[in-house]
């Protein structure tokens, strides 16, 4: 990835919207993505970027159909009079009739917040539990207690969104299989829609990566991971919940939650990645980088051209984390010649020996027995890219390259 100036996304037909907010009261040490302490005047040069940016997208996004804005941070509530503005106006640039889905910490989510966000036409959110018990909240630093993060879940389920997911961390320092699965009992028994789980990674930039010193990513202890996981998939099925992704678990006819799944996206804020199809590029890290920018250039910081076997490919990557591969999909996307068999066929038949996928309803799903191994696999490729990517633009505002 290089300083390249991408085409304007001008031939887009349909996308999904990002916004990354990147404030944060607290800063988690072991979180790796772009979040600064919260500034109130240094919000308003972002609020005022932001505005900009959507207003240089306007013109070259009309016609496009949106199919999601999705709502990341840091914790995109810590303004909540900034973001309803930013999000007023994204609605109104771009005409949005689409799921509008949000990032939430429980500390900042009190009942007016959430009867707010309903108002201007959230729909979806995620509550960043992380865990219910108090003594592996203070271990990873989190600014919350147990009964906060369930209070917060009741709430937000009683307010009656389209769907209420629960984020969950596990493989933590100290955490055992008793407390991961009071967790699990825990949110499940306040009525959320689904339930998505993350092991902890630790990255050489992070603020605890670089308390530690290391120098590659840490990944929890293999073993660990698969009791975790094999203890939710059991626990998730019998409460009535079906896998819907590699680590999350879906109500029966509710709608996911998802924040990457999208083909094609635009991103707006600090360290927003877009795809378009034909380029992959990211904005500048840097708050007050991103805000001098604006208005008049993109904040672009590093671009990729990416040609259609690449587009292929990333299509591919995504839909084997959902577990499903659409023969259908790929057609509408890439065109009748194109098939998942004649594009994809020495990739996918391996696996299909190994037991690790099947054949089913015109495309491929992933088994009980693939899913762990084959995410194993694009960890290799996505822990890397985010250590080699976000770890460059962490530290300085306009990197010269990256290699991914």
């Amino acid at each position: 990835m290089r300083p390249l100036e991408p085409a304007w996304p001008n031939n887009l037909k349909r996308a999904g919207l990002y916004l990354h907010v990147p404030f944060c009261k607290n800063l988690c040490s072991f979180c790796p993505y772009n979040r600064i302490e919260y500034d109130e005047k240094l919000f308003d040069q972002y609020e005022r970027a932001v505005h900009e940016e959507i207003e240089l997208y306007k013109s070259s996004l009309d016609g496009c159909e949106f199919v999601s804005l999705y709502i990341g941070g840091g914790t995109p509530t810590v303004n909540l009079n900034g973001l309803i503005r930013i999000l007023s106006h994204l609605k109104e640039a771009f005409a949005l009739s689409c799921d509008i889905c949000i990032e939430l910490h429980p500390g900042n989510m009190d009942t007016e917040c959430l009867a707010s966000l309903k108002n201007v036409g959230v729909s979806m959110l995620s509550v960043g539990v992380e865990s219910t018990s108090d003594h592996i909240l203070k271990t990873i630093g989190r600014n919350h207690d147990g009964e906060t993060a369930i209070d917060a879940l009741r709430r937000a389920v009683d307010v009656g969104f389209d769907s209420v997911n629960a984020d969950l961390m596990f493989a933590l320092p100290g955490q055992t299989l008793q407390d991961w699965e009071d967790d699990l009992r825990a949110v499940i028994s306040e009525g959320v829609d689904q339930i998505s789980t993350y092991p902890l990674f630790s990255f050489p930039y992070s603020d605890l990566g670089q308390s530690q010193r290391i120098r590659q990513v840490k990944r929890p202890v293999s073993r660990v991971i698969r009791a975790m996981l094999d203890l939710t998939q059991s626990y998730a099925e019998q409460a009535g919940f079906n896998r819907c992704a590699v680590w999350s678990w879906l109500k029966p006819e509710k709608k996911k939650f998802s924040s990457i799944t999208r083909h094609h996206y635009i991103g707006f804020g600090p360290s927003a990645a877009s795809m378009t199809g034909t380029d992959f590029y990211v904005n500048t890290f840097d708050v007050r980088a991103y805000a001098a920018t604006l208005p008049n250039k993109r904040p672009i910081v590093l671009s990729m051209p990416v040609d259609k076997r690449l587009e292929m490919a990333y299509w591919l990557y995504w839909r084997v984390y959902e577990l499903k591969i659409l023969n259908n999909d790929f057609q509408d996307l890439f065109g009748s010649t194109n098939t998942l068999d004649s594009v994809f066929s020495k990739v996918l038949t391996p696996f299909e020996m190994a037991g690790m996928i099947g054949k089913k309803n015109g495309g491929y799903y992933v088994t009980e027995s693939g899913a762990y191994w084959i995410h194993r696999l694009q960890n290799e490729y996505s822990l890397n890219y985010i250590n080699r990517l976000w770890g460059s633009c962490r530290r300085e505002a306009w990197p010269s390259e990256v290699f991914l």
